[in-house]
């Protein structure tokens, strides 16, 4: 038994613009279900996609208030012209440069979204060139190697690369963005902005999975959720994240 990464969950005040920039930033489309909006590949909304992993972007009645998410996206370019008009097409659409302590040499730029969500925009890499649009989900932690060992068992994806600085997850399919827990200084003060949703696979069990995280090291959260399909959990870091029902 493992759980797949189904989407990126993005809390925000103004749902609808917040998916419409992110499907700007990806060159995907934005779709509405329900009162949050999915942003995913054009040509129809197809989830969970067997590819990539798509956003769902729910209002909330909270504004961002942590200095920095301790999740964000690392976006792919494919050359330094690209790079350069991606960085002016965001701007050009709500994006902002912000400081996160990045200094001025790196080949990288971040960026935040319309209510604050850094994200980076990369240079050229060649362990990118497949990805699609988004090359990285990075999460913030203090301990890879601890969060390897726990993400590992939790997921069918591959770890890929993992030091005392950071562990790196993709697919096993080869498909699609990777998975980085990155150690950074600071600690988790405040609920994540933007957390994982995993879904498990046709025929196996929500609840024996959800039972099976705990036994890893995952806490149960109560968000004030209510009767609901999901259940939501913490992993060994107070890293949030929900086990969604099978479709």
């Amino acid at each position: 038994m493992a759980l797949r990464p189904a989407h990126l969950n993005i809390k925000a005040l103004d749902a609808s613009a917040v998916g419409r920039f992110w499907a700007e930033a990806l060159g995907w489309s934005a779709y509405s279900a329900g009162v949050s909006t999915y942003v995913g590949p054009a040509g129809g909304l197809v989830w969970p996609d067997p590819v990539v992993v798509g956003i769902d972007v729910v209002p909330v009645p909270e504004p961002k208030t942590a200095t920095k998410n301790r999740v964000h996206f690392d976006l792919a370019t494919t050359s330094a012209a690209h790079q350069a008009e991606l960085i002016a097409r965001l701007k050009d659409r709500g994006a902002r440069p912000v400081d996160v302590g990045q200094g001025a040499d790196v080949p990288w730029t971040v960026l935040a979204d319309p209510e604050g969500n850094e994200f980076c925009v990369l240079e050229p890499r060649e362990i990118h060139r497949d990805t699609g649009p988004v090359a990285v989900m990075v999460v913030d932690c203090a301990d890879p190697r601890a969060m390897a060992r726990f993400w590992g068992e939790a997921l069918d994806w591959t770890l890929h690369e993992v030091t005392d600085e950071h562990a790196l997850f993709r697919s096993p399919k080869g498909v699609g963005p990777y998975l980085e827990f990155l150690r950074t200084p600071g600690v988790k003060t405040v609920p994540d902005r933007i957390h994982l949703d995993l879904l498990p696979y046709p025929g196996d069990d929500k609840e024996a999975e959800v039972s099976r995280l705990r036994a890893l090291g995952a806490t149960d959260l109560d968000l004030g959720q209510g009767d609901v399909p999901w259940t939501c959990l913490t992993d060994p870091e107070g890293h949030e994240f929900c086990v969604l029902a099978l479709p």
